[in-house]
């Protein structure tokens, strides 16, 4: 078959596809994966590594990362998305609808990012079928727990929440998110949330059985695969000379890394987590979003490292400091780490609230509010935990038996 993937955002929503586009390819399918990536990264090399079809559209997307992140800080998780929208997606709608309908043209089936309605229309204009990737369950209707944030009232009473949550998104929402439907001459899904935003035919959830035990309550559309790991880079990847000699010359150390958002605000988190390690007197690696910290360089606590897979580091670590988002939550614990979480927004603390309930991290502590005294102190108490430990040995050691790739090919080709 000939399937065209299209998706949006940093690189915590392109790896997932990237993932999936590797494990159709190798099933014997024709792919094509379509990004537009908010940081301007490009996935070229990577994508000709899996002999994967790769366009980047936009090329560019003017989006000022670190200014966006000093103004929306302190937004409430509706405010911030319409915000994010705004500058950084409808802007660009459409040249991202005009790869859309390529796609949908050149291909037997398109698959997209959860967000991607415009490649939702595009499949709909031609009768082509459309699949959706979600890589986080907090927004999957679901009766058997309220919807994040709410009281949970019980089996029918939570009903009443998410159609709730489907109200709030719709006023928030609707109206920019409706126009290229309208402008089709199409009637748009009555639903933000729950129907325009995902596919009604096989909805991906890109998340680890682990992490949604109650989905069999869910729609049957949908199908949690499991985490979508790329392994691809990893291969290709060793531990350079030097890091090697850190790691050997002393305990494990602390992993730290705020993923796309420390482009965000590199100075701030560089000078939070140097500031934690002098207090928690722990080793570190840490991330490095700074020129005054270069990748390589090291002192005799601290190795600073530039871009690179997390997995193969993550196994020689103590714990992992992170901001909770989707792809590090999964790497960290598939690596068998427990987690110190400092989320920037309300999808972040719904994955630290789960690493919580798991026993594989302490209590949340909010970028918003963190200080280096708070972080060392988490630090501590996940270093000095022998349960937070065997813990996330034994997830580990369950999440290594979960092949996400393979089970999403499996549930894409019983829909061919």
């Amino acid at each position: 078959m000939k399937i065209g993937i299209q998706t949006w955002g940093s690189n915590g929503d392109i790896r997932p596809m990237l993932a999936l586009a590797a494990g159709l390819q190798k099933a014997g399918h024709t792919v094509t994966l379509v990004v537009s990536s908010i940081d301007n990264h490009s996935y070229q090399e990577i994508s000709s590594q899996l002999g994967i079809a790769y366009r980047q559209a936009p090329e560019h997307i003017d989006f000022a990362m670190q200014d966006f992140a000093q103004r929306s800080f302190r937004m409430n998780p509706l405010q911030w998305l319409r915000a994010l929208l705004d500058e950084a997606f409808f802007p660009h709608e459409q040249a991202v609808y005009q790869a859309a309908q390529q796609l949908v043209a050149d291909n037997d089936y398109v698959i997209g990012h959860h967000f991607l309605y415009p490649l939702k229309l595009a499949a709909l204009l031609r009768q082509k079928p459309f699949f959706s990737v979600t890589l986080c369950h907090a927004a999957i209707p679901n009766p058997a727990v309220a919807p994040f944030r709410f009281p949970d009232l019980g089996c029918h009473l939570n009903k009443l929440s998410w159609k709730l949550l489907d109200l709030a998104f719709n006023w928030a929402l609707k109206k920019p998110l409706s126009r290229l439907w309208l402008e089709a001459g199409q009637t748009p899904p009555v639903n933000v949330l729950s129907e325009l935003l995902t596919s009604q035919q096989l909805n991906l959830v890109a998340v680890d059985p682990l992490f949604c035990r109650s989905s069999g309550q869910w729609q049957p559309h949908h199908q949690a695969c499991g985490f979508l790991n790329l392994t691809e880079d990893a291969r290709h990847w060793a531990i350079p000379t030097d890091l090697a000699g850190f790691l050997d010359h002393g305990p494990a150390p602390v992993y730290m890394t705020f993923g796309s958002l420390q482009q965000a605000v590199p100075d701030w988190s560089m000078a939070l987590f140097l500031e934690a390690v002098n207090l928690a007197g722990c080793r570190a690696i840490i991330q490095t979003s700074s020129a005054r910290y270069p990748a390589g360089s090291q002192t005799d606590k601290v190795y600073f490292i530039g871009r690179h897979p997390h997995q193969p580091l993550f196994k020689h670590c103590a714990a992992v400091v992170h901001h909770g988002g989707a792809g590090t939550t999964h790497a960290a614990t598939r690596s068998g780490c427990p987690s110190v979480v400092a989320p920037f927004m309300d999808e972040q603390l719904f994955w630290a609230r789960q690493l919580q309930a798991l026993g594989l991290a302490g209590n949340p502590l909010p970028a918003k509010k963190v200080t280096a005294a708070a972080l060392a102190e988490g630090i501590r108490k996940v270093l000095s935990s022998k349960t937070m430990q065997d813990n996330a040995k034994q997830v580990s050691q369950s999440m290594q038996s979960n092949d996400g790739t393979t089970r999403a090919v499996q549930l894409l080709e019983a829909q061919f």
